[in-house]
């Protein structure tokens, strides 16, 4: 994992793997959020694998993907709900950590 601070409350990484989340839990985030569909590439594992065993651990997690048609009001909204109601810190992942950028830049304009 290639983990990349944002600011004290968010974090971007590439994809991430179930066997990832212990590491991620024991570096101290919350919550988690995957910007990514299922079925992008082959080998990409499903959120819902991923988000099991988040829940097992106790780490909040949601599913606001970003498309090839990039961010659209309806994931900015998903991740300012995010944003609310989630603890922080937050990791978001994508295929490279750039979706997962963009989203929670253009979700601080409405966050004010």
């Amino acid at each position: 994992m290639d983990i990349r601070e944002i600011n004290d409350e968010y974090a971007v990484t590439g994809q991430i793997t179930p066997e990832d989340l212990d590491q991620i839990k024991a570096m101290g985030f919350k919550s988690i959020v995957c910007h990514r569909p299922d079925d992008e590439e082959p080998g990409q594992p499903n959120f819902d694998v991923v988000a099991a065993r988040a829940r097992e651990l106790g780490l909040e997690i949601a599913h606001v993907p970003v498309g090839r048609m990039g961010v659209d009001a309806d994931a900015v909204r998903g991740m300012v709900d995010a944003l609310d109601e989630f603890p922080r810190p937050m990791l978001g992942y994508c295929r490279s950590g750039a979706r997962s950028t963009a989203i929670y830049e253009k979700s601080q304009h409405l966050r004010g």
